[in-house]
């Protein structure tokens, strides 16, 4: 390759019917000048493109790091993504199992209720049953001590409480007793109290 200091140092042979030396000279540095400026642009070309290559290898080098590093990241949402599906799945799961204990458990406490509903209604039936045959056969001892208190020809005449007894009360109606059902347990018999005498 051709320098400027080549240019410089050329020198030409004479011919008889040659260039004008002074004009040769002149166009001669003109072009040392400007290959002398090509020259330091191309060296300035040359150590920007070694720049270059240089950035382009540390970007190629940081490229693999920012790939594995987006590959990490991907896995890593991936890994997040599952993991909060199994979560959601898990919450979901326990949400239905708390309903369906929930559930059950309403419908025992129904059911017991329901049952003690219908025990107290039979026990309520049974204590009716019980206390209607308790005063009828109150009732039958009271007018047996009654009759055993009048003589037999007063309580025939003036009934049960006497003469004076429609001005001081009016007797009750008597309701009719009502037979016993044969569903209902009426076995239990009532304790009579003693009598005295």
């Amino acid at each position: 390759m051709i320098t400027p200091v080549d240019i410089q140092k050329k020198e030409f042979t004479k011919g008889v019917r040659g260039y004008k030396e002074e004009e040769v000279d002149s166009f001669l540095d003109l072009l040392t000048l400007d290959m002398d400026k090509l020259m330091k642009e191309n060296a300035s070309l040359r150590e920007t493109i070694r720049s270059l290559h240089a950035d382009i290898e540390r970007y190629k080098g940081s490229e693999g790091a920012l790939f594995a590093t987006l590959e990490s990241a991907k896995a890593l949402m991936s890994d997040i993504s599952a993991s909060a599906e199994k979560r959601a799945d898990i919450v979901l799961k326990n949400a239905e199992l708390d309903a369906e204990r929930i559930t059950r458990e309403a419908r025992e406490s129904v059911e017991r209720i329901t049952e003690e509903a219908v025990e107290m209604a039979r026990r309520a039936e049974q204590f009716k049953i019980r206390y209607r045959s308790l005063l009828e056969t109150e009732l039958e001892r009271f007018e047996a001590i009654s009759g055993d208190l009048l003589p037999p020809g007063d309580l025939e005449r003036y009934g049960f409480y006497g003469e004076e007894a429609p001005q001081r009360v009016a007797q009750p109606a008597r309701r009719p007793v009502a037979e016993p059902d044969a569903r209902r347990n009426t076995s239990r018999t009532i304790k009579q109290p003693k009598r005295n005498g």
